[in-house]
């Protein structure tokens, strides 16, 4: 309901004809006005901080999708790709579905007929407009795409745009066009060249993965079932922390009574019985025995502090002893009084 009602919004007709409407770039300010209006077109609501959140998170994968497309043309199949993951997640409302056609048509015979000298111009004015943002993101740091710094890394290998080489070529042609002399140089990278070129109609294969969920992409580290291929991990100390256990002492002294029950062998482990019940107390043998090779047990008997530790039962008792009751006074008493000394 909430993403029905959030894409319905964004595609509808009033809102994709003033968005195409020849204009000049939006400010950031104006930009977080127009997400915001967007996420609150539903019953959902963020709070400021979830929208900040939310905010940077868009606007810096957008510049990831942005400075790394490989060609400025490649921006409408970037594009297409959102279009075509908002298609699939409202493909059971057909009213929504014409809507985001109606305006992926508009985007066609807007965008298709211009020059790339023209797209080269709009993306160095989008990557302009957010060259000062360096928020860091979770997903980017854990995939290695974006420094400790915020800054987006540049990858050297995969394929290169279409309609480019691989490079690694340096070639001289004369007057007449004809190619003279060639040499060829290390690229230090790991390029290829292109399978084919992504589609630029409603539907159909848009071969570069930017403007995908990139959520759904499995992680190497999460994939990976070999163990030779792990950083070993440290081997953890089994043995008992002496520390922790006077901690525990302590604590059951400063309580009011301790049985320790010191074990020849175990991993380190403690539990602790706090107010034993009388089935804990008549099964505690059996309890203990049973866990003998693993646990060092501390049973703190708060409950019969008195029985456990005379100790304790004296400074009780001087807290707890009787004091000569007062006699009630009226709230006049000492006014009176006062009077009768005049």
């Amino acid at each position: 309901m909430v993403l029905s009602d959030i894409v319905g919004s964004m595609f509808s007709k009033a809102f994709m004809e003033e968005l195409l409407k020849p204009q000049d770039l939006y400010s950031l300010r104006a930009l977080r006005c127009v997400i915001t209006r967007l996420a609150h077109t539903s019953i959902m609501r963020l709070n400021p901080t979830s929208m900040d959140r939310l905010y940077d998170l868009i606007v810096m994968a957008f510049k990831h999708q942005v400075l790394l497309c490989p060609r400025p043309r490649d921006l409408l199949l970037i594009t297409f790709n959102h279009v075509d993951a908002i298609r699939e997640i409202v493909r059971s409302s057909p009213c929504l579905i014409h809507q985001i056609n109606e305006a992926q048509r508009q985007i066609i015979e807007m965008f298709t007929p211009l020059s790339d000298g023209e797209f080269q111009l709009i993306r160095q004015t989008l990557l302009t407009l957010l060259q000062d943002m360096h928020i860091k993101v979770s997903i980017f740091m854990k995939e290695k795409i974006q420094n400790p710094d915020g800054r987006f890394v540049l990858s050297t290998s995969g394929p290169v745009p279409h309609g480019s080489e691989v490079p690694g070529l340096i070639r001289w042609f004369n007057s007449r066009g004809r190619e003279v002399r060639r040499r060829e140089f290390p690229n230090e990278g790991c390029y290829c060249s292109p399978v084919k070129e992504g589609s630029f109609d409603i539907s159909g294969e848009r071969v570069t993965r930017l403007g995908t969920n990139m959520y759904n992409a499995s992680s190497p580290e999460d994939t990976r079932t070999s163990n030779a291929s792990r950083t070993p991990k440290v081997k953890q100390s089994v043995e008992p922390n002496p520390l922790a256990k006077e901690e525990l002492n302590l604590l059951a002294k400063l309580m009011g009574g301790m049985e320790v029950w010191n074990m020849a062998s175990g991993d380190g482990g403690v539990r602790m019985n706090l107010f034993l019940s009388e089935q804990d107390e008549d099964e505690g043998g059996l309890l203990v025995g049973a866990d003998e090779t693993a646990f060092g047990v501390i049973n703190i008997q708060a409950t019969k502090d008195g029985q456990v530790n005379t100790e304790l039962t004296r400074i009780v008792a001087e807290f707890t002893e009787q004091q000569e009751p007062e006699e009630p006074r009226n709230k006049g008493d000492d006014l009176l009084a006062m009077m009768d000394d005049l």
